[in-house]
């Protein structure tokens, strides 16, 4: 395993991730927090950014050392094995993941599949990112 390479992965796509949202949920898509119930929301004062920064940047790690350990078998190769590792984060963490919180919360069904459709979209440059940084078989 190139440890040296996960962690720069994680690195980059924890920093891109932060980057990614609030360019997304701050900035172009903030709209779709004022889609009523509102009452769900924290006041932008009262999210703990730095905790959410570390937590994001722990999770992006965790993110590439999982390629690292399963990118062997993982179809394709360079650009198809990252959005197929992509997909398959998709399918087993954003998409069951937002699908059950629209199910259980009173959250908007607007913001339930932005964040579906927004998941798929991260979880896809997320695994490019990773195996463009991690790269060929060793």
């Amino acid at each position: 395993m190139k440890i040296g390479k996960v962690i720069l992965a994680g690195v980059v796509v924890g920093i891109l991730g932060g980057i990614w949202g609030w360019l997304t949920c701050g900035w172009l898509f903030n709209w779709v927090y004022v889609l009523e119930p509102t009452s769900i929301w924290k006041a932008p004062e009262e999210m703990p950014f730095m905790l959410m920064s570390i937590m994001g940047l722990v999770f992006a790690i965790i993110l590439a050392f999982v390629y690292a350990l399963i990118h062997k078998g993982l179809p394709g190769k360079d650009i198809v094995k990252g959005l197929t590792f992509g997909l398959f984060i998709w399918l087993v963490g954003g998409l069951p993941g937002n699908f059950y919180l629209g199910i259980v919360t009173v959250m908007n069904h607007g913001v339930v599949i932005y964040w579906i459709l927004g998941s798929l979209i991260i979880s896809l440059w997320q695994g490019l990112v990773i195996a463009a940084i991690y790269g060929k078989d060793s």
